[in-house]
């Protein structure tokens, strides 16, 4: 049994770029953790009823993946900074100090979003083996909507070097983002289905099977 934490800048994140195999380490009897960097708040425009809302939507997607705890750190989404990466490093390095996990499902580092990039930052400063002995592996993920339309310069552009077959779990996945209402659409909107499947699609080819999440590889540490 392996422990697993997956990051979130925002619920949904964590779907889109890591549902199936998150399903995977599920079907394996992995101990399954989550950490959601930022939430949604009355005080920035949101309504209670999707404050409300989302907190539901959260707790399906944990039933459904079977996650053994939360994080949540609350900071308000869309607002992530250099002066909150001073405040996230820390409180990161307390969540994986309790977990202790193997391996760690990241956010690209060059996504549109600023969160995202924001997020990515403070999880790989509390990756450094000296003081955190346990971590084996560190992997950034791809996010429909925010990886395909950041800036495709050769020193940030996403690198897919390690794929997972999701073949089993297409539909399952699928059915998880579905829980996120609010976020999907319909094709051509990035965070639809058709979009989803076609991106497993794509990175199957790759890895010869019908569909497959990537990943770019950014440690892997074997004692």
């Amino acid at each position: 049994m392996k422990k697993i934490i997956v990051i979130s800048a925002h619920a949904d994140d964590e779907i889109i770029g890591a549902g199936g195999t998150l399903l995977r380490h599920k079907e394996a009897a992995d101990e399954l953790y989550w950490l959601i960097v930022t939430n949604i708040f009355e005080s920035q425009g949101f309504s209670l009823a999707r404050v409300s809302s989302r907190q539901h939507e959260i707790s399906q997607v944990a039933n459904e993946l079977g996650i053994k705890k939360i994080f949540k750190l609350d900071h308000p989404t869309m607002t992530l900074s250099g002066e909150t990466l001073i405040r996230l490093v820390p409180q990161v390095a307390e969540i994986f100090q309790e977990v202790k996990p193997e391996i760690v499902y990241c956010l690209n580092r060059s996504d549109a979003h600023s969160d995202h990039r924001v997020v990515f930052d403070a999880v790989v400063a509390c990756t450094k083996s000296f003081r955190h002995p346990y971590i084996k592996g560190v992997f950034m993920y791809e996010c429909i909507s925010e990886t395909e339309f950041a800036p495709a310069l050769p020193e940030r552009v996403f690198i897919p070097n390690y794929f997972v077959d999701i073949t089993k779990f297409m539909d399952a996945k699928l059915k998880m983002l579905n829980i996120y209402v609010s976020e999907m659409g319909e094709h051509p909107f990035p965070r639809s289905a058709d979009n989803v499947r076609a991106l497993a699609h794509f990175r199957g080819a790759t890895a010869g099977v019908k569909y497959a999440e990537a990943f770019q590889l950014i440690k892997w540490i074997e004692k």
